[in-house]
């Protein structure tokens, strides 16, 4: 007879096997960035033969310019779409989906950014301006702000993934939702008011920081409250 002994220790099997789903999607992160990377490259030599600078030159409008420009945003979407899918696919909730999709999209992010540095050599600081997205239209800033969004995703999902684990899900309601969601839209707003002034002189002036940190601590402080109440338990 089996005696209690010989059981297979199953109390951290949770665990462990939400920290080898982590590593896959860390690491699809990182080569999904890489091709990220890698278009950007291609991109860059198409559009900014000259170099990448601000503010940006405007380029020709013409039937090719547009065709390229519907291609990557086409590109852009379709990304969103893959990383929702492979969180969809691996998260067994909607909590974990979620928290994959925040750890994809915020590995994809800062690793987009170390891949650029490797083959590019760019960017050379922190406080560089990039162009983040194109959907509904031109977002743009310095990097340090959109790195600084992803790490604090990448916190969210960690500890919702943890607590999921140990069957001490994070308790969510709507009213947090609803919070959680205007404070993205926040820091998207202020990713995206500087963006149709790219080509203008004074393109900096129009990232007005203060919102965007506005939008990065709700959304902390509505997580911390949504911590605090779901406890130890």
């Amino acid at each position: 007879m089996r005696t209690h002994e010989n059981l297979p220790n199953t109390f951290n099997d949770p665990l462990k096997t939400t920290l080898k789903r982590f590593c896959i999607v860390v690491v699809f992160g990182i080569a999904f960035a890489y091709i990220e990377a890698a278009v950007v490259v291609y991109l860059r030599t198409i559009f900014h033969p000259d170099g990448f600078t601000f503010p940006l030159t405007t380029f020709g409008m013409g039937p090719l310019w547009k065709r390229l420009l519907l291609t990557e945003i086409g590109r852009e979407a379709a990304t969103i779409f893959l990383i929702f899918t492979a969180s969809a696919l691996i998260g067994r909730n909607i909590r974990q989906m979620c928290a994959y999709f925040m750890a994809i999209f915020a590995v994809w992010d800062i690793f987009y950014y170390v891949w650029l540095k490797v083959l590019l050599d760019w960017p050379a600081s922190i406080w560089d301006w990039d162009i983040l997205f194109l959907i509904p239209l031109v977002w743009a800033c310095p990097v340090l702000y959109p790195v600084l969004v992803s790490i604090t995703l990448l916190v969210f999902a960690a500890v919702i993934l943890y607590r999921d684990s140990c069957a001490r899900p994070l308790r969510v309601t709507p009213v947090d939702w609803f919070v959680f969601s205007l404070a993205g839209l926040i820091v998207v707003v202020s990713f995206c008011i500087p963006g149709p002034h790219v080509t203008e002189p004074d393109y900096e002036s129009y990232f007005y920081w203060p919102l965007f940190a506005l939008g990065n601590i709700m959304a902390i402080v509505v997580f911390a409250g949504c911590l605090l109440r779901s406890g130890s338990r």
